[in-house]
């Protein structure tokens, strides 16, 4: 039976102690390897499976380990990069020899409400397309993505689907080019809606990116709200001497 480590502080709560010591049992183990039951750490560690419980949570939650109900816990693939600058989702994953995908929940023209119209620069009640879509990468959904697009687009249904990216067929088929974005960030937990669309625990940590792009006129062409799993997605930023600016997103798997 193994004990804890005694070199934290005394005020560290057990959990957090635990979750050091489970870092250093899947340091070097090869993804997808699993780990010991709750009921087996609790004994080894000497402590109690609620303290387990905590510990394992917030390693799911940052990526970590992962868990599939059912089948037990198991260590994470590793970090990888996924670029997000003035192209497409679809875009930046194929740069990276990455297989995007998107599923349709829907597609429709609407009556543009105060934050629609204020973020595309259109007067409340205008016609505005809204796209809303679950966006994967190697078959797994990544993030919820719902986008406004100014007025309505004729046959861009078809023209979608053909094309894949949203940033290529509003260039190649409809000649709206964009210029420059805009990326918000901020933080959220998983409510019922989350759980059932991404297939993720409820409460489970979120990156809420909103985007606004514009043409070379400075026109809003597009306002999207998309909810990124966090325990698959970080964001870094880098700044050049030049002060040129780029912002990335980097994927956990």
């Amino acid at each position: 039976m193994s004990n804890m480590s005694t070199d934290a502080l005394p005020s560290t709560p057990k959990y957090y102690v635990l979750k050091t010591e489970v870092l250093k049992l899947i340091a070097g183990m090869q993804p997808g390897t699993l780990i010991p039951t709750e009921r087996a750490l609790a004994e080894e560690y000497s402590t109690s499976r609620t303290t387990v419980r905590q510990a394992i949570s917030e390693l799911v939650a940052e990526g970590r380990l992962g868990r599939i109900q059912g089948h037990g816990t198991f260590v994470a693939p590793p970090k990888m990069t996924h670029v997000r600058q003035l192209t497409s989702f679809s875009d930046d994953a194929r740069n990276q020899g990455l297989r995007p995908d998107s599923k349709l929940l829907a597609l429709v023209v609407v009556k543009a409400d105060a934050q629609v119209a204020a973020n595309l620069g259109l007067d409340q009640g205008d016609p505005a397309t809204r796209l809303e879509r679950i966006r994967l990468i190697e078959g797994e959904p990544l993030a919820h993505e719902v986008a406004y697009l100014p007025g309505k687009l004729p046959r861009f249904k078809a023209n979608l689907a053909k094309a894949g990216s949203l940033y290529a067929v509003l260039a190649d088929v409809y000649g709206i080019r964009i210029s420059d974005v805009e990326d918000t960030v901020e933080t959220a937990l998983a409510g019922p809606g989350d759980v059932r669309l991404l297939g993720i625990e409820m409460g489970a940590p979120l990156l809420v990116v909103q985007r606004l792009a514009r043409d070379a006129a400075g026109k809003p062409v597009e306002w999207t709200r998309s909810t990124f799993r966090g325990d698959r997605f970080r964001f870094v930023s880098r700044v050049k001497s030049n002060q040129d600016h780029q912002s990335q997103s980097v994927r956990k798997p």
